[in-house]
């Protein structure tokens, strides 16, 4: 069927946020979804009666070569702050991670030049044929599944 590849990958982003979001739902967190990502929040997370996280997800498609399974780029992380997270999802490695806004600006690389300067980038994937393909990196490893993150 023609178009289709631009169809998926168009929406596979969007699909993914919501998978993300009933994910967060399955475990028990009160989610508030945005209708417009143009601060970098997909959604809202309420603790408690007066707490709020602002989320941002990513994933990356089984379609993307290996070596992109875990890559998330030109990434915009206006304002790190304790309420501010990332969730991150990489369909080859059918892996969670979840990181602070404060962690992944220490933990990613930054754009110096070009036409993503000051934009952040992350590789939390690794390939290798011994370990079956892609796989999760050891250095962010407390970060995998960490949605208990969200309520400390």
């Amino acid at each position: 069927m023609k178009g289709t590849p631009y169809r998926h990958a168009a929406s596979f982003g969007k699909r993914h946020e919501y998978i993300a979001i009933a994910e967060l739902l399955r475990r028990g967190y009160d989610v508030y979804m945005t209708l417009v990502d143009d601060q970098h929040i997909d959604c809202v997370v309420r603790l408690g009666k007066s707490r709020y996280l602002d989320i941002q997800i990513k994933a990356r498609s089984s379609a993307c070569q290996q070596r992109d399974a875990g890559r998330f780029a030109a990434m915009s992380i206006p304002k790190p702050r304790e309420n501010y997270y990332f969730i991150f999802y990489s369909e080859q490695a059918d892996t969670y991670w979840v990181l602070p806004s404060k962690d992944l600006v220490m933990l990613a690389s930054r754009n110096r030049e070009g036409k993503n300067k000051g934009k952040y980038h992350i590789n939390l994937t690794g390939k290798s044929k011994r370990r079956g393909g892609v796989y999760p990196l050891d250095r962010f490893a407390e970060y995998i599944g960490a949605f208990d993150l969200l309520r400390t």
